[in-house]
């Protein structure tokens, strides 16, 4: 029993040797000023979306665009139907958007979506005729000056930019309120607070954007892993690039609600960072021992906790079967495991009651379900420990997920109050 004591310690020790840091980064964005923006300049950017099955959600996207404060004749949106057998081709198309069918197979994913598009593109325009490339997801709705905010972001200098996700349906239920109190944090508390000290931030799935110098020095899109959103992040800070931030561009998606279809989605981007710290973690750790922070941050942000969870499950449950087997007493083994949880809940709660409080303005949801979901949000985190473990062994592949909540900005705040 001593050596579990021990061994559990050890395991939490390193935990938050590896993550302390991250702590470090909350107190950031409340006393750090942004500098100011630079001279803006007008760009012409194409808009990517990769859309399967999504007849219900893309019009409000392709509408929320074409609202957009920034000049609309400078955006263009492009619509990839992968692989579909709904009508999301032709809403996409009465919607305003240029329109391009992919059915393959095989290569499934947003990635080779992604890359098809751009090739597509690349046909049909003069090379170097956009400046930058958006990308956003099918279920996304923007904010009015989304556009506007990300430009002043690209006229500062920076060639790949993220920018704050919200939550369309935060208030649906504790998943997809633990899902976007995540997204929260990460925007505001990471994110933010690496834009502000001035390193690299991480793509976030949807909502980002490239230079066309970006484009051309990766070649096209040659990223096809399960997140090839965090390979892109991963990829370009070995390279030398620098991923921005900017607050003030809001989006807003869709959070699954079904325990079901959030366990496969998180066991697809659990698999994914696997694979990502598998093709590029040699070289994270080569960028980190040099002293770069990004690498290292990073490789905390796609592998460790993966691999002490692990070890924590394998450690915890073959002492118990051990115990079983010679007749001891389990009562020791899990009030240890039960003190773990308790300082699990308790550092988690505090992480989303931070969050909630801060961001509190900025969540469509009444008073009394911020208050409830931020409770529940330990509980949807504890959900990743098996996730997580699984991920390890699990053989996975990319499956769409269902989006049925269509509604605009306008409308999304005034089912909020």
């Amino acid at each position: 029993m001593d050596a579990l004591l021990t061994i559990n310690f050890l395991l939490a020790a390193i935990f938050f040797i590896c993550y302390a840091y991250q702590f470090i980064y909350i107190p950031v964005p409340w006393f750090k000023k942004p500098h100011e923006h630079a001279v803006e300049h007008r760009h012409r950017f194409a808009v990517l979306i990769c859309a399967r099955n999504e007849e219900r959600v893309i019009a409000k996207l392709i509408e929320s665009i074409h609202r957009q404060t920034y000049d609309c004749g400078s955006i263009r949106v492009f619509v990839m139907a992968d692989n579909c057998t709904d009508n999301t081709a032709r809403v996409a198309r009465n919607a305003g958007a240029a329109v391009y069918k992919r059915n393959n197979p095989f290569l499934i994913g947003k990635g080779y979506a992604l890359e098809e598009l751009l090739n597509n593109i690349t046909e049909d325009y003069p090379r170097g005729y956009f400046d930058g490339y958006f990308v956003f997801d099918a279920d996304n709705v923007l904010d009015k000056n989304y556009i506007k905010e990300m430009n002043r972001t690209f006229c500062d200098g920076y060639d790949i930019i993220t920018s704050y996700r919200d939550s369309k349906n935060y208030g649906d239920n504790w998943i997809s309120a633990g899902y976007a109190l995540w997204f929260l944090r990460e925007s505001r508390y990471l994110n933010h607070a690496r834009f502000l000290l001035g390193t690299s931030c991480a793509v976030s799935g949807t909502g980002f954007f490239f230079s066309k110098r970006i484009l051309e020095k990766n070649g096209g899109w040659p990223f096809h892993l399960l997140t090839e959103d965090i390979e892109f992040t991963v990829h370009n800070i070995i390279n030398g690039e620098k991923v921005g931030f900017c607050p003030k561009a809001v989006l807003y998606d869709e959070q699954p609600t079904s325990f079901c279809q959030s366990c496969r989605q998180r066991m697809r981007w659990a698999k994914g960072y696997i694979q990502v710290f598998r093709k590029y973690g040699a070289d994270l750790l080569k960028g980190a021992l040099r002293g770069n922070f990004s690498c290292f941050d990073m490789a905390m942000a796609i592998m460790p906790a993966v691999v002490l969870t692990a070890a924590c499950i394998l450690v915890n449950s073959v002492t118990a079967a051990l115990t079983l087997a010679s007749g001891g007493s389990l009562v020791p083994i899990l009030v240890s495991v039960g003190q773990s949880i308790l300082n699990m809940y308790l550092t988690l709660f505090a992480i989303g009651a931070v969050t909630t409080a801060t961001e509190w303005k900025m969540i469509a949801a009444p008073t009394w379900k911020k208050i409830i979901y931020t409770f529940t949000f330990p509980l949807f985190m504890f959900t990743y420990i098996p996730i997580s473990f699984a991920a390890i062994f699990a053989h996975v592949e990319w499956k769409p997920i269902e989006h049925s909540v269509s509604v605009s900005c306008e409308e999304l705040w005034q089912e909020g109050a």
